[in-house]
């Protein structure tokens, strides 16, 4: 125990974001940035690829309307995640394949945390969904941490 040291956080990257508008208002855009790309390509599988295997597998549990609350804060916080997980870390200092694979695997574990619990808790959750569900997390968040990458580097951001 003699050579252990308190772990320390430096602050000064996040003071200076919040100090400099110029570098505050690129984080920004890199969000929102971000987050109409996970929306298009989301909805183009939601809404037309896979409607009818989501139709199929989950109609007995879909409610009639979408909670669009629900729905707009998961967007706004995975985002977030994808952001502070994935791509600032690549932005600052990891190569495209160091974010590549921390993105699939960012992509991994939300999705397999979501899958696996209702294929653990809930009767009759299919087993089929439960694996292109997880795939299907693995590739989006691959894409979207990818152009989030490369619109962070054309930001300047790091």
């Amino acid at each position: 125990m003699q050579n252990w040291k308190k772990p320390t956080i430096k602050l000064e990257k996040t003071i200076s974001v919040i100090g400099e508008g110029n570098i505050l208002a690129n984080y920004i855009k890199l969000y929102l940035a971000t987050l109409v790309v996970f929306l298009v390509i989301d909805m183009l599988w939601l809404g037309v690829i896979a409607r009818g295997f989501y139709q199929k597998h989950l109609g007995f549990l879909l409610a009639p309307s979408t909670n669009w609350v629900a729905a707009i804060v998961f967007y706004l916080l995975f985002i977030v995640g994808i952001l502070i997980f994935v791509v600032l870390p690549g932005l600052r200092g990891g190569t495209f394949l160091d974010t590549l694979l921390r993105a699939a695997l960012f992509g991994l574990i939300t999705y397999a945390t979501y899958d696996l619990t209702n294929l653990a808790t809930i009767r009759n959750w299919p087993l089929g969904l439960t694996l292109v569900d997880i795939t299907w997390g693995i590739v989006l968040t691959s894409i979207v941490s990818m152009a989030s990458y490369y619109i962070g580097r054309w930001l300047n951001i790091t």
